[in-house]
């Protein structure tokens, strides 16, 4: 598929950890950006509680050390494997295979494998990256490789050195004005919701994009400057969008695009899962079923054409899945219904 060979053969797009410490797909371009305005000041903060759990575990009497020759001899590994899994690394550092616990659910811990630990701060400061998954593309099991061999030395660079340009304050500004250019108009609230940033953060992001004040029913959004002209009219269409689909949470205040679907359509976290989409707003859900029909529901009369259209949408998604099941992490009221 597209995204595999871009992914992983052409090397244009890169998953990493980006906006409120989740993973993005990226374009490489964009990757050292966001490494720069969230990568960073996250690398910093999960360092400090990697250190604090190693250290309630009692696996080190100077927890920061032991983590520091841990990452040291797990890069080294890395490097003379070229891509390797967490288990296999584990095999060449044994101390990989120690316990951590972190948070879980609420009320509830979790144990899990230091090696997990590492390649995730590794990966959150830049230094590895992760490569192909186990099996098919659908499988959460990856592989991983050092940032850079798998990436050009210039883009590697980017990423991977912490004094690298640009810094900080400008990939905040930088990301920004590429929120406001996909998702404008949008609110401080929106943006700082989506980077995971303060209000403080933000708004010294917002100083120094152009922007002009537009009235959202009342509330004050944001636009780019030179993005004021109204956008034009284009043929309703629908959509069936996956959990977590970048259009479903790009912002904070969604019911002028769901309406009062929010309870059939989230988890309890504020995870959206999959959405049916007609004419630029949310009306239903979606489900793959065990025998990997697609199901779906209206939750609003759209009337006949969003009905057709909807459902030679869901034809084209079965027979683009093909054998391919999948099951959403994070599952809604409606997704788990339309399964039972």
């Amino acid at each position: 598929m597209a995204v595999e060979r871009a992914l992983y053969d052409e090397r244009t797009l890169t998953r990493m950890l980006g906006m409120r410490g989740t993973q993005f797909v990226v374009p490489v371009e964009l990757a050292p950006v966001v490494q720069a305005a969230c990568g960073r000041p996250s690398a910093a903060r999960s360092r400090r509680k990697l250190v604090e759990q190693l250290g309630r575990a009692g696996i080190a009497e100077d927890p920061a050390r032991w983590l520091a020759e841990i990452e040291q001899s797990t890069l080294r590994a890395l490097a003379a494997r070229g891509e390797a899994t967490a288990v296999e690394l584990a095999g060449d550092e044994p101390r990989l295979r120690e316990h951590v616990v972190v948070p879980g659910p609420p009320d509830s811990a979790l144990r899990q494998p230091v090696a997990v630990s590492v390649l995730l701060l590794l990966a959150a400061e830049g230094r590895v990256v992760r490569t192909r998954p186990l099996g098919s593309w659908i499988n959460n099991q990856y592989r991983w490789a050092p940032t850079t061999t798998w990436f050009p030395d210039g883009v590697a660079h980017a990423i991977a050195d912490p004094n690298a340009d640009p810094s900080t304050a400008d990939a905040r500004v930088e990301l920004v004005r590429r929120w406001l250019a996909a998702f404008g108009p949008g609110t401080v609230a929106d943006l700082r919701w989506w980077t995971g940033w303060t209000t403080g953060e933000v708004t010294r992001a917002l100083s120094r994009v152009g922007t002009v004040e537009v009235d959202l029913d009342g509330v004050a959004g944001l636009l780019l400057a030179d993005d004021v002209e109204p956008a034009p009219a284009v043929e309703p269409s629908a959509s069936l969008l996956a959990t977590l689909d970048s259009t479903v949470m790009g912002w904070s205040d969604r019911h002028w695009y769901l309406g009062d679907h929010r309870s059939a359509l989230f988890d309890h976290r504020g995870n959206g899962g999959p959405t049916v989409w007609w004419d630029g707003r949310v009306v239903g859900g979606w489900a793959q079923r065990r025998g990997g029909e697609i199901v779906f529901r209206l939750l609003e009369d759209a009337g006949a054409d969003a009905v057709a259209a909807v459902e030679a949408a869901a034809q084209r998604l079965g027979d683009w899945l093909g054998t391919v099941r999948i099951t959403p992490r994070f599952r809604t009221p409606l997704e788990r219904e339309l399964c039972s």
